[in-house]
C-alpha cells in the first residue's frame, strides 16, 4: 500500500485509539477539561471520545475522507485548550510528566498539518 494511502488509516488508528481510551479510562481526560465549559467534565470526555471515533471512521472511508480530515484538523485545534490546561496543571509534577504535558503542545501543529495533508491528498482523486 502506498504511503499516501496508509497515512489516513494511520491517522484513523490514532484517533480510534484515543477515542477508546476516553471511554476505557476517562478520569485522566476529565482533568484536562477547562473549567469554563458548561456541563460536566465527564460529558466532555465522552463527547470528545465519540468525536474521535466518528472522525476515525470518516477517515477510514474514502467517500468521507476529505470532510473527516478537515474536521479532524479543526478538532485538533479545538482540543488545544485542554492540552494547555494539562500543561499548566502539571507544571509542578515530576520532570517526565511535566515533559509529556508540555511536549503535547507543539505536537498539535504536526497533527493539524497531517490532517490537512490527508484532505489535500484526497482532492486530486476523481
Amino acid at each position: 500500500m502506498p504511503r499516501s494511502e496508509r497515512s489516513p488509516l494511520l491517522l484513523a488508528g490514532l484517533l480510534a485509539t484515543a477515542g477508546v481510551a476516553h471511554f476505557a479510562s476517562p478520569r485522566p481526560f476529565d482533568a484536562t477539561i477547562p473549567r469554563g465549559l458548561p456541563g460536566t467534565p465527564r460529558a466532555w470526555t465522552y463527547a470528545s471520545g465519540a468525536a474521535e471515533l466518528a472522525l476515525a471512521a470518516g477517515l477510514a472511508l474514502p467517500r468521507t475522507r476529505k470532510a473527516a480530515a478537515l474536521a479532524t484538523a479543526a478538532f485538533f485545534v479545538g482540543v488545544f485548550p485542554a492540552n494547555v490546561k494539562m500543561a499548566a496543571d502539571w507544571r509542578h509534577r515530576p520532570t517526565p510528566q511535566k515533559a509529556a504535558a508540555f511536549g503535547r503542545l507543539p505536537l498539535q501543529v504536526p497533527l493539524v498539518l497531517w490532517a490537512r495533508g490527508v484532505a489535500r491528498n484526497v482532492e486530486g482523486r476523481p
